[in-house]
């Protein structure tokens, strides 16, 4: 029993001592696009924040189409210039996303 209490012990207290981050499973779709991007990999903390104020600003819906623009930004000039009245309402409320994450996130 000794031996199954301690390690066991142990793993509370690491638990406990140790601050939690989001792993790529937990993560938001907008910080798992940040991580997967050519400078994201390296700013865990950046991709994090942008994904806070992702879970705020914009819809879970909203927030599967912008993940895609990391990868393909042809993607987002696509939406910025197309004539569809709901293409208009995702850009501006990206905009205003991207001013709020740049403002909270740096």
């Amino acid at each position: 029993m000794f031996r199954l209490a301690l390690p066991a012990t142990l793993l509370a207290a690491s638990l406990l001592t140790t601050p939690m981050t989001a792993t790529r499973l937990e993560a938001g779709t907008i910080e798992n696009a940040c991580r997967s991007s050519s400078r994201g990999a390296s700013q865990a903390a950046l991709c994090h924040c942008i994904q806070k104020v992702a879970s705020v600003s914009l819809s879970r819906s909203e927030q599967r189409t912008v993940s895609k623009w990391f990868a393909d930004p042809h993607k987002a000039q696509e939406v910025r210039q197309s004539a569809k009245r709901s293409d208009a309402q995702l850009w501006e409320k990206y905009k205003l996303f991207g001013n709020e994450a740049e403002r909270v996130c740096g």
